[in-house]
């Protein structure tokens, strides 16, 4: 099982809500098909949850 997580953006921010636009700038993603690489922690997943629909989600080692 995993630590990290490597977050994709994969639809845009555009025409989003104000709150979920500042959520997937927090995470770091900025352009559509950016990509993060998060340490997973209660407060990250919180945040992936908000924003599930616009990203994709892996888990790595």
């Amino acid at each position: 099982m995993g630590d990290k997580l490597r977050i994709k953006l994969v639809k845009s921010t555009i025409g989003r809500k104000p709150s979920h636009r500042l959520t997937a700038k927090a995470l770091g993603l900025r352009k559509l098909n950016s990509v993060v690489i998060k340490k997973k922690d209660p407060a990250i997943l919180g945040m992936i949850k908000q924003i599930q629909y616009m990203l994709e989600v892996e888990e790595i080692d």
